[in-house]
């Protein structure tokens, strides 16, 4: 499998509409990569720039040391010699064929051996758990099934890169997930290099090895998703990132010594950064506060439950500290009465310290209750 590199690569639509702006980037041999940002960010573009179904207006696009575009040089290889495997939203399925010969249609085109198409369909359908149904139409198929065979479809080819553009949006919640651990699954047993275009942050952080965040057009943040949420470059990535969001404290800090004093208007905390900062004596910052951080208990700042939302597992809570509002999470089987009151602490040392005009990442540290 190939190692894919975008370099510089730009696309424009019209005049005024930059989809993708100078977007560099490098997916390595086998590695699962979420393209994932807003509607409209460039992410689909850019999965269609890199299959040859969309061409970009600048920029360079290699699979390991074989360039398949370039505007300077003239190349643009089409979507058929790049072999690259496409699965759409839509699993695009021929009704009036049975799922062994949606499975063995393109393998015909392609001029495949009869025993050969025999065997790589058994072979496919083995992978993807669809054996039992490789008589059966797509009308005869949940959509799990039907989404499983058009996956096998695409890989039967044995493409160097599958793509995949949100393919698993048209699923119900309990299929999507379902969904996810197969793909999880398939992405180990294949090997394969997979590319997935997904706005859902959760299918990210699930599936991927790595994840490209997309705020219009361009690149914010490009790293496992573990480190994107715990260490996010911006309030953007922060804020998408997360479910429920991270909390967003406005502050003014006075630097004391090694550590910042920021005061939030209704209390006061003491941040002591996890490595040397070089801070200003007085700033404006944003101070993230993850709510798993937010620890609900007998001690600490007094705040009024403004809503409690029980899941079995967790109960994710809505607290008032005057006109602050916090989203903290309390494990368990737990619930709160609403327009209660009670305290909290913060634990931990996953805090992210924002500069408020940049609202860029200073850096990470852990906080103390001062007042």
């Amino acid at each position: 499998m190939p190692t894919i590199r975008l370099v510089n690569v730009t696309k424009k639509f019209g005049k005024g509409s930059l989809a993708v702006d100078r977007l560099n980037m490098e997916i390595k041999d086998g590695e699962f990569v979420s393209l994932l940002g807003p509607s409209g960010c460039g992410k689909t573009t850019t999965l269609r720039m890199i299959a040859g179904l969309e061409t970009p207006t600048e920029g360079e696009i290699y699979f390991d040391d074989e360039c398949v575009f370039s505007d300077e040089k003239g190349i643009n290889l089409s979507p058929d010699k790049r072999n690259v495997g496409f699965l759409f939203q839509n699993y695009a399925l021929w009704p009036h064929m049975t799922v062994y010969k949606n499975i063995s249609f393109g393998l015909e085109n392609m001029k495949w051996p009869k025993d050969k198409i025999d065997a790589r369909v058994k072979e496919i359908c083995k992978i993807m758990r669809i054996e039992e149904y490789i008589s059966r139409y797509p009308a005869e198929l949940s959509g799990g099934q039907q989404q499983r065979v058009a996956i096998a479809r695409t890989l039967a080819p044995n493409p160097r890169v599958l793509l995949m553009d949100e393919p698993l949006s048209n699923l119900d919640a309990k299929l999507r997930n379902d969904m996810r651990a197969e793909l999880k699954r398939l992405h180990l047993t294949t090997g394969s290099t997979f590319v997935y275009v997904t706005h859902d942050q959760s299918e990210a952080m699930t599936l991927s090895t790595k994840v490209a965040l997309i705020k219009l057009g361009l690149l914010q943040q490009y790293c496992p998703p573990l480190e994107l949420y715990g260490e996010p470059n911006n309030i953007f990535c922060a804020d998408f990132m997360g479910n429920p969001s991270m909390n967003f404290v406005n502050c003014h800090g006075v630097k004391e010594g090694d550590h910042v004093v920021l005061h939030a208007g209704h209390f006061t905390v003491k941040f002591m950064p996890n490595e040397k900062l070089d801070l200003e004596p007085e700033h404006d910052y944003v101070l993230g506060v993850r709510p798993e951080f937010v620890h609900v208990g007998d001690q600490g700042i007094e705040a009024t439950v403004i809503s409690s939302l029980p899941s079995g597992m967790e109960t994710t809570l809505s607290l008032a500290v005057k006109d602050i509002t916090l989203s903290a999470v309390a494990f368990g089987s737990v619930d709160f009465k609403m327009d209660s009151t009670v305290h909290f602490n913060f634990e931990g040392n996953r805090y992210v310290l924002f500069d408020k005009e940049t609202q860029n990442k200073l850096g990470l540290g852990s906080l103390e209750i001062v007042e």
